[in-house]
């Protein structure tokens, strides 16, 4: 018996005007004496699909039945209402799965800088085609008398998030645009393949670790994939045609290096620069060679722009002559 209306859910007194509660529930009244008694029969409920569910488990049980298989329906023992949850859907808040660890982020700029960071490099197995490739590159550019000879320790290939990639796309179809007459400008922006020297102080790509350290600036080949290139205001970004020139830039003794294979997009090449061998930024080009002629024969191509340059491999390598 329900009945919420009633002061006392038991007894009516005989002068109460009003038998019935405000639920609607009561159906009958029984007189006992000076006292009257709401009762309430048992109701006789069909058997359902829904109230089979309440039946057999109550809220949130599934039901099964001889080859019937039934929604999963939520239900309240006290008003026996049915309530569907696909009507009702929880709020669920958006979450991110690295493709590469399986570990998840609730935001898209944390598995970003997760994959920026943790998972920068992989190292190129000899079979590889494009390791291959950019061995062959590397080694016919080295082009040093004094040191013929260079050991490849390994390749790692790079890389970069979405939004690096965007950006280089983004400088080179802006090229495009400003460079409408010149043929190979309007074509690919100038594109070339390039190297770029820098510094080594851990052990990147060794035993399978696709991780970049956290000692910059002393690490400059982990800096730069995760900062990207840092424009010097005086000369720009300096870039070289011949791995050998690249390696010489860095100086020092002799040791484990890192040598940069990038893309660069040259566009308008300025032919010469200032006397003092500096360069410096012209709004009418893209950017600087270091040595006149084509450009197919610039040594030095001095860039103005970090997002003209898209780092793709990384050569670790021993500059020191083999005996």
């Amino acid at each position: 018996m329900d009945c919420k209306g009633v002061e006392d859910p038991k007894l009516h007194h005989p002068t109460t005007k009003n038998n019935y509660s405000s639920c609607g529930k009561i159906r009958n009244v029984i007189v006992r004496g000076n006292a009257r008694i709401a009762y309430k029969p048992p109701e006789k409920r069909l058997v359902t699909k829904k109230t089979a569910r309440l039946s057999s488990g109550g809220c949130g049980a599934p039901y099964t039945g001889k080859g019937m298989q039934l929604r999963k329906l939520s239900g309240c023992y006290e008003c026996h209402a049915i309530v569907d949850p696909a009507r009702f859907p929880l709020p669920r808040s958006n979450i991110f799965c690295c493709s590469r660890c399986g570990e998840v982020f609730p935001k898209i700029e944390s598995l970003e800088l997760h994959q920026a960071v943790k998972h920068a490099v992989s190292k190129l197995d000899s079979e590889d085609t494009s390791r291959n490739i950019v061995e062959i590159i590397f080694k016919t550019s080295w082009l040093k008398k004094e040191n013929p000879i260079c050991e490849i320790e390994r390749i790692l290939k790079v890389h970069n998030t979405p939004r690096t990639i965007q950006r280089f796309e983004d400088y080179r179809d802006a090229v495009k645009l400003r460079a409408k007459r010149n043929a190979r400008c309007a074509a690919d922006g100038n594109e070339l393949l390039r190297f770029h020297a820098a510094t080594l102080a851990c052990s990147l790509g060794a035993g399978g670790s696709s991780s970049l350290c956290g000692s910059s600036p002393a690490c400059g080949v982990c800096m730069i994939i995760r900062h990207g290139f840092q424009r010097n205001k005086i000369s720009g970004i300096c870039t070289t045609a011949s791995s050998g020139r690249a390696d010489d830039s860095l100086g020092g003794a002799d040791g484990c290096r890192a040598m940069l294979v990038c893309r660069v997009i040259a566009g308008r090449v300025k032919p010469r620069v200032s006397e003092d061998g500096s360069a410096s930024a012209d709004v009418s080009y893209d950017s600087l060679a270091g040595y006149g002629g084509n450009y197919s024969n610039v040594e030095e191509l001095f860039v103005f722009s970090p997002r003209a340059i898209l780092p793709c491999f990384v050569v670790i390598y021993n500059s020191k002559a083999l005996d």
